[in-house]
């Protein structure tokens, strides 16, 4: 850093920084004002065909309708929010947003690939955006339940992604141009279970094509040897009845149906166009798949899992391997 000359004017910098912070506050003040709102779709009647969140309230999205060349291009997103894989885990997540459509806040802003704002979202400003609120805890999914007397869990995913489309095909989806089938995390990991159903829904008049953010997640071991996304996918497989919805050709190719949750072993065999976007150093897939807690009982790894840029050298190369 180059030394401070003597006489220069504190005055003067004082007044840049006003300017810079005037400028900032106004941006601020203008990014708040023009932030886009969307309220929340109930869909009632899917009730009646079983889709329902797992508390048993019905699935929701929020829907901002596009308008001049996008009127007939639709963007939909699946939220995300991980998973539940056993009855304590999802009872819990059932009393809470994650779980329940009555617990949700009912009013989205939409920002990033949802925005209206051309200069935030270039691409599909203007398209029909639509939100899909997650509720299953299985990656839209699930088609079973589990009963304790008198408490109910429901994992309806698959039916609640039928539901929202049947619904959204009466509002203009059915007469769709362009379709882009998109999520994040666990939501993006739902985009390879619906990516070709979508299109053979739509038919071939609809130019489909999906995005994966940050849901490639991996079959892998972790550093001590163990794999434990396999233990959670095939419990979460099992209970909330998701293989009779997965991939078929994946599943005639493996022994182990439940493998065809993970994206590596899906994707070949989606024949839609497929985008993935993912971190190198995925934060979740570092911290709980590949040096989880159970795997680091010394805290060897901790410095690098808060800081990438503190990892050794071997740190590095275990991570690139």
């Amino acid at each position: 850093m180059a030394p401070r000359r003597r006489g220069a004017c504190p005055a003067a910098a004082v007044f840049v920084a006003a300017v810079v912070a005037v400028g900032f506050a106004a941006e601020a003040a203008d990014m708040v004002q023009e932030r886009l709102t969307v309220g929340m779709t109930i869909v009632a009647d899917a009730a009646s065909t079983g889709a329902v969140c797992l508390d048993g309230s019905p699935p929701a999205y929020h829907l901002h309708r596009g308008s001049g060349a996008g009127a007939r291009s639709w963007l939909l997103q699946f939220e995300g929010g991980g998973w539940c894989n056993d009855v304590r885990s999802c009872t819990e997540r059932a009393g809470t947003r994650r779980g329940s459509t009555r617990l949700m806040t009912k009013v989205e802003v939409f920002s990033g690939i949802l925005s209206n704002r051309p200069s935030m979202n270039p691409d599909f400003y203007n398209w029909n955006r639509v939100k899909l609120r997650y509720c299953d805890g299985g990656s839209f999914s699930g088609d079973s339940e589990y009963k304790n007397g008198s408490s109910v869990l429901y994992f309806r995913g698959q039916r609640i992604w039928d539901a929202i489309i049947t619904d959204l095909l009466q509002k203009g989806l059915a007469k769709a141009k362009n379709v882009l089938l998109s999520g994040c995390s666990a939501g993006g990991l739902a985009t390879f279970f619906h990516c070709d159903s979508l299109k053979e829904r739509l038919g071939g008049a609809t130019t489909v094509k999906c995005l994966s953010d940050a849901g490639f997640f991996l079959d892998l071991t972790d550093i001590s040897g163990n794999n434990n996304m396999r233990k959670f996918f095939s419990s979460l497989v099992s209970l909330q009845g998701v293989q009779k919805n997965l991939n078929k050709d994946c599943q005639n190719s493996t022994d182990c149906p439940y493998m065809c949750f993970f994206p590596q072993y899906a994707l070949p065999d989606i024949r839609t166009p497929y985008f993935i976007l993912n971190s190198a150093y995925d934060v979740y897939q570092f911290h709980h798949i590949f040096v989880p807690p159970s795997s680091d009982p010394g805290g060897q790894w901790s410095r690098c899992k808060m800081d990438p840029g503190a990892c050794s050298t071997s740190q590095i190369a275990t991570l690139q391997d």
